[in-house]
C-alpha cells in the first residue's frame, strides 16, 4: 500500500491512498476477517506502534514498537555472543564500483537501491549508494584484516538500518523503505564450519518467531531463483498469514560460499603455508518479525501480544464507585504494582482521572496488554484481585496473596495459547496436492501448499507465469528440511517429470 500525507493510512495489501484521522481513538472500524488491510493498519495505528510520515514507505516507529524491537534485540544478541560474534559498525553509503563488483549481487538489489547525488546544490562525481544491505561495504575490509588461518573466523554483527527504494505495496513493517535489521556476516577456512552457522542462527531465527512472537514457521532451503543473489545457498524461516493466504519469510541465513571471496579477494595462508579463499556466511532478521506477529495475533479489538515481548505485560487498573474512598484503593494498585516489578513483571498503573474504567480497558485491549488487573472495592473487601486475559477475555479472582505466582502462570499460559493456536489456524492451511488442478484449487483457496517438485528452475518460473494476476503469482517459499515420505514414482504438479523433493508453494508478501 501507499502512504499519503502525515498521519495517513492506507490498505495493507493495496496501493490505494485514504485518510486516518491522526488522534487514536477507541474501538476498530474494520474487521480482520473482513478487510484484513484496513484492519491491519488501523491496528498498528491505534495501538501506537507506528505513527505515518510523510514520506511513502517509511513510517515513525512509537516505543510501543521499539520496546518489542529492543527485547528480541536482548535475546538475539545473547545468543550470538556466545558465538562470538563481535559487533560492528560500517557506513551507511557505498561507493558505485564496489557495489557494482559482484555482478548477480547488484542485479539483484539494483531496482531498490537509493542513490546520493548532490551535497547542497552541487553535484557530486560520483553517485554513492545508500547500503540495501552490506556484503559490498563489508568485504573490502575482511580481504584486509585477513591474512592467516589464524584470522579466522571472523565473525561480526551490527544492529542498523538499511534502505531499500519499495515501490510496490508498502506496508508498515512488512515492507518498507527503510528499516531496521541485524546482518550477521562471517568468514571461516572451512566449508564445514560455515555449514554449522548457517543452522545455528536459523534455530535462532525460529526461537525468536516460535518462543518470542509465538509465531509457527517452517525452516528450510530457498529454490535457486529464490535465493540471495550471489550467495549460493539461502535458508530461511517461513510464516503464514490464515487471513491473507500469503507466505511470508521471516529471517534468512545464507551461505556465500566462495563467491564473494573472489570478487574481494578475501584469502588467507592455511596451516601448510599456501593460500586459500574462505567461506562466507550472513544472515539477518527486521523488524518485519514485528508486522508478521501483528498479523498472526490481532483481532477485532486490536494487537494481542505474547507476553514474552510485551512492553507492559499487565495493567492495573483501579475501579472507584461513588462516595468509596479512591485513595486506598490506588494506593492498593501502586503496591500491587511494585510487587510484580520487583518479581520481574513488566507491570504499570492506570490512574488517569479524566477516562473511565471502560475506556481505559478498551485502550489497554487495543494495545495488546496480556493482562489487566482491576482493583474495586469488594475485592479490597476480599483482598483479591478481578484478573483479565487479553487473549480470550477469561476472567479470574485472584487473591493479592498468591498474585506474583498467579499472574506468572497466566502469562506463561497465554504465551503457549497463542502459539499453539496460531499452530492450529496455520496447520488447518496446509493442502497436500499432487496434480495442477489441485494446485491451482488450493492457492485460489489461501492454502499453504506443499507439493512435489522437480526442482527445475525453468519449471518454477512456468508456475510464477501461469499463475500471475491482481493477487500476485505464486513461487516456491521453501523446501521444508523436515521432508514427507516421497514414494518411488512420484510426479511433479507442475511439469509431470520424476519430483525429487517436497516443497511449500504459494502467493508471498
Amino acid at each position: 500500500m501507499s502512504t499519503g500525507n502525515k498521519g495517513g493510512g492506507n490498505k495493507g495489501g493495496g496501493g490505494k491512498k485514504k485518510e486516518v484521522k491522526k488522534e487514536t481513538k477507541l474501538g476498530m472500524a474494520f474487521k480482520k476477517d473482513d478487510n484484513f488491510g484496513e484492519w491491519y493498519s488501523e491496528v498498528v495505528v491505534n495501538s501506537e506502534m507506528i505513527e505515518y510520515y510523510d514520506i511513502s514507505g517509511c513510517y515513525i516507529l512509537r516505543p510501543w514498537a521499539m520496546e518489542i524491537w529492543e527485547l528480541l534485540k536482548e535475546f538475539f544478541d545473547a545468543e550470538i555472543k556466545k558465538l562470538k560474534l563481535k559487533p560492528y559498525y560500517f557506513p551507511l553509503f557505498v561507493t558505485e564500483n564496489v557495489l557494482q563488483k559482484e555482478k548477480d549481487h547488484i542485479e539483484g538489489f539494483a531496482p531498490e537501491v537509493a542513490w546520493v547525488t548532490k551535497s547542497g546544490k552541487s553535484d557530486l562525481e560520483a553517485p554513492i549508494a545508500i547500503r540495501p544491505t552490506s556484503e559490498t561495504v563489508m568485504y573490502p575490509y575482511f580481504s584486509k584484516w585477513i591474512r592467516s588461518h589464524r584470522d579466522l573466523p571472523l565473525r561480526c554483527n551490527q544492529w542498523c538500518n538499511v534502505v531499500r527504494w519499495e515501490f510496490s505495496n508498502p506496508t508498515p513493517f512488512i515492507r518498507s523503505r527503510e528499516f531496521l535489521w541485524q546482518e550477521g556476516h562471517t568468514a571461516f577456512a572451512t566449508k564445514e564450519e560455515a555449514d554449522e552457522e548457517v543452522l545455528q542462527i536459523l534455530e535462532l531465527y525460529r526461537r525468536i518467531y516460535e518462543e518470542f512472537l509465538a509465531v509457527p514457521v517452517s525452516k528450510g532451503r530457498k529454490s535457486e531463483m529464490e535465493k540471495f543473489a550471489g550467495g549460493l545457498y539461502t535458508t530461511s524461516v517461513e510464516a503464514f498469514i490464515p487471513n491473507t493466504g500469503r507466505g511470508i519469510q521471516g529471517a534468512t541465513s545464507h551461505c556465500l560460499g566462495q563467491n564473494f571471496a573472489k570478487m574481494f579477494d578475501i584469502t588467507f595462508e592455511n596451516d601448510k603455508g599456501s593460500r586459500s579463499m574462505v567461506w562466507q556466511n550472513s544472515w539477518a532478521y527486521t523488524t518485519r518479525s514485528i508486522g508478521v506477529m501483528v498479523m498472526t495475533h490481532g483481532d477485532d479489538k486490536g494487537l494481542v501480544l505474547p507476553p514474552r515481548v510485551a512492553p507492559l505485560q499487565v495493567i492495573v487498573i483501579p475501579v472507584p464507585y461513588k462516595d468509596v474512598d479512591t485513595t486506598a484503593i490506588v494506593n492498593e494498585c501502586k503496591r500491587i504494582v511494585e510487587t510484580l516489578e520487583k518479581a520481574g513483571i513488566r507491570a504499570d498503573l492506570d490512574t488517569r482521572e479524566n477516562y473511565s474504567p471502560g475506556w481505559k480497558y478498551s485502550h489497554w485491549e487495543m494495545k495488546g496488554v496480556p493482562l489487566r488487573i482491576e482493583i474495586g472495592p469488594k475485592d479490597m473487601a476480599n483482598n483479591q484481585a478481578r484478573v483479565v486475559r487479553r487473549d480470550n477475555g477469561a476472567k479470574a479472582d485472584v487473591p493479592t496473596a498468591d498474585l506474583v505466582e498467579q499472574v506468572r502462570v497466566l502469562l506463561d499460559g497465554i504465551q503457549e495459547n497463542l502459539f499453539e493456536t496460531a499452530k492450529q489456524k496455520r496447520d488447518a492451511c496446509l493442502k497436500v496436492v499432487n496434480t495442477w488442478d489441485e494446485f491451482i484449487a488450493a492457492l485460489n483457496d489461501k492454502k499453504f501448499i506443499l507439493a512435489p517438485w522437480c526442482d527445475e528452475e525453468e519449471v518454477e518460473k512456468d508456475v510464477k507465469a501461469r499463475t500471475k494476476g491482481e493477487l500476485g503469482a505464486a513461487k516456491t517459499l521453501c523446501t521444508p528440511f523436515e521432508q514427507p515420505d516421497l514414494p518411488e514414482g512420484t510426479k511433479c504438479f507442475a511439469s509431470g517429470k520424476p519430483a525429487k523433493k517436497w516443497s511449500f508453494w504459494g502467493r508471498s508478501y
